[in-house]
Parts: structure tokens; sequence; C-alpha cells
């Protein structure tokens, strides 16, 4: 197997199989190519539970040829909601559904994941096609938590700072939330923390404002993610990939940036993490966000290089070509897509066809 420092230090061009459609392999996990569906919250379950829309909406994308399905940000506790319809996996009553969601997903060829997650401050809101505003005392809401008492935005709940005891029993959320998704036979599992949801709001300053362990230094400041990792960690078999969504830079000034996920995927790729997901963003609602076509494939490309750790790449990647250039330049083991596999399911199957690769397409879908 190609260890994480190997597969980092290949230098551009220089293999000639590391293109979009090649495997890749990630400790005992092997994907058929490098396109994955990005985590997508659907807002779509009661309490929780999986429905059928999930298995339809993940389901058509593993059987368009993605080598990756990742399911959407899943709550490690109902508190850690976005709203009162997203995934949960704090209850043993989710692990059925969604084994038999990754389940169909493995069954049509793509390694099935999960994003394991907490909203922190950013808790508590309607669903976007309602507003996505935060919910009043009239509208069942309850009360977010981060590491300090800071609200995301006007309008929004100021959160309960966490506690010592608070951050413990965060930590046990995620090992338990862990050993449910490995018994639910996902075979990679997500960390989140990006987006300025929990575990991202603990890494930045602009919303970090602690001067216990937790806060103030880079060290203190990455703890909480740390501890989160080691706990996991020792809940998965060792064969089992440990992935984790960042936000490489806050793009807001004063706020976490690109130098400080460097040294995070570091530690990271230390503590046992195989692989860095490099979204932005999402930490203040007055960040001035430079989008353009793979803008954030840099990051992805920096904290591959100088953290010698393979990483995925996100956002605005939407052809074939510059998919295929992402991977075969070396900026990233990985791209993600999102909104071009909402606008098209089977996106990697006429990936194939644009790049002149042969995918074997559904049996159901061969014309005679």
């Amino acid at each position: 197997m190609t260890s994480k420092l190997e597969e980092s230090k290949k230098q551009p061009g220089e293999d000639v199989n590391a293109h979009l459609f090649s495997e890749l392999q990630i400790r005992g996990v092997k994907l058929r190519n490098r396109i994955a569906v990005s985590p997508m919250c659907q807002y779509s379950s009661v309490y929780g539970a999986v429905s059928d829309w999930h298995l339809v909406h993940l389901g058509s994308r593993a059987v368009g040829g993605a080598g990756l399905v990742m399911v959407e940000a899943t709550a490690v506790e109902p508190r850690g909601r976005i709203t009162t319809y997203d995934l949960g996996i704090w209850d043993d009553k989710h692990i059925d559904p969604l084994k038999a969601l990754a389940g169909f997903i493995a069954d049509q060829g793509a390694a099935p994941a999960i994003q394991l997650a907490h909203a922190g401050r950013k808790a508590c809101t309607a669903r976007p096609w309602e507003g996505g505003k935060p919910l009043g005392r009239q509208e069942g809401r309850w009360q977010p938590i981060g590491p300090s008492a800071l609200a995301f935005d006007k309008g929004y709940q100021v959160p309960a700072a966490a506690t010592d005891d608070d951050i413990l029993n965060i930590v046990e959320l995620f090992r338990v939330a862990t050993k449910r998704a490995v018994s639910a036979d996902f075979k990679l599992i997500e960390l989140h923390s990006a987006h300025g949801y929990l575990l991202h709001s603990f890494l930045s300053p602009l919303s970090n404002t602690r001067t216990d362990k937790y806060g103030g230094s880079l060290d203190n400041r990455m703890r909480l993610l740390l501890q989160i990792v080691s706990t996991v960690r020792k809940e998965m078999p060792d064969d089992m990939p440990l992935l984790v969504r960042i936000s490489a830079t806050d793009w807001a000034e004063g706020g976490w940036d690109l130098e400080q996920s460097i040294q995070l995927g570091k530690r990271l790729a230390r503590a046992g993490v195989d692989l860095i997901d490099c979204s932005s963003g999402g930490l203040v609602p007055d960040a001035k966000v430079e989008v353009s076509p793979g803008y954030q494939v840099p990051f992805s490309d920096a904290i591959r290089r100088e953290a010698a750790v393979m990483t995925a790449a996100v956002g605005m990647i939407k052809s074939a070509p510059q998919a295929d250039e992402i991977i075969k330049n070396g900026q990233a083991d990985l791209v993600l897509l999102a909104r071009e596999m909402l606008r098209d399911p089977y996106w990697a199957l006429h990936a194939a066809e644009t790049l002149g690769h042969k995918l074997p397409s559904p049996p159901q879908y061969v014309q005679v």
C-alpha cells in the first residue's frame, strides 16, 4: 500500500497513471477512481433517521460511477443539528437504516463514507428553503454550544461557552458516533471541522476567545480536534481511513488561515488522519471569499506538499478536464463534487466518456 508520505511526495506529472480514473488506496480501502460525492445536507430526516430520500439521492450517485459517496453532516447529538431535519447518529436506532444505506452504496461499487458533525453555535436554524433563519421560541429552538459565548451573527442565539465537562462529553459523543458508524458498515469516516461549525469554531481565534487550555495559542485551539481524532481512531479498525474536513482559511483578517492549516495538517497526519478535505470559509458572515473556478485547489495543493498528507480538493470543480488536471498535477489525491453532482448524478460516467476512459455502466442501463 502506498503510504501517505510517499503519495504526498509525488511530483506533478511523475506518475502517468495519476489521473481522475486511477484507483486510490487509503489504508485498507481501494477507491475505483478519484471522484467523490461531497457531503451535502438534505434536511430530510425525522429525528435524525435516514429516509427514502437519502437512499435515492446517494444511491443514484453511487450508480453514477463515483468512487466515494459521502453521507451528509450527521449530528452526534440533537443539540448539534443545524436544523431539526438533520441526519443523526446519536441513537442506536439510527444504525440499521444507515447500514442499509451504506450497503446499497457499496453494492454499486462506491465506497460509503459518513461525515460526523456538530453544528456548534450555528445550530438551531430553519431549513434553507424555509429561510434558514435562527428558530424562535415557538419553533422549538434549543441552546447551542460553542467555545465562547459569541453568536455567529445578528439574530443568532448566543451559545453557551463549553465547560470542561461539556468538552469531555463532546469527545465522548464523537467516540460513540464513530462506534455506530463502524457498526453501520461505513468504509471511511470524516470529521467535520469546517464551515464555522463546532470543531472549526474551536480552531479560529475569531470564535474562540478562551483563556484556558482550549484557547489562545495554536496548540490550545487545536487541542479539542486532536483529542477527538485520537479518541475516534481507537474506535476504528486499523485498515479504516479517517478523513477531516477543514476550512483552510476563514477569509477574514485575524482568523484561521492557510499557514495554521498546514501546521494542523502535520499534527493530524501524525495522529492517524489519512486525508484532509480542504474547503474554506463559513466561520463569519462577512467573510470576503474570492470565488473562481477551483478557487480552493491551492489550499489542497499547499497542505498536500507542506504537511505530507493526502488531500481532497472541493469547490467549483465543474468539468472533467479540470478535475483530471487537479489529480494529474498532484494538487490533490481526490476531488469532491457537490453542485455538479446535484445537476448530474452520472457526472462520473459522463466525465469518463469525455476523457476517453472506459467506465462500466450499470448493466440495467446498457441498451442491447
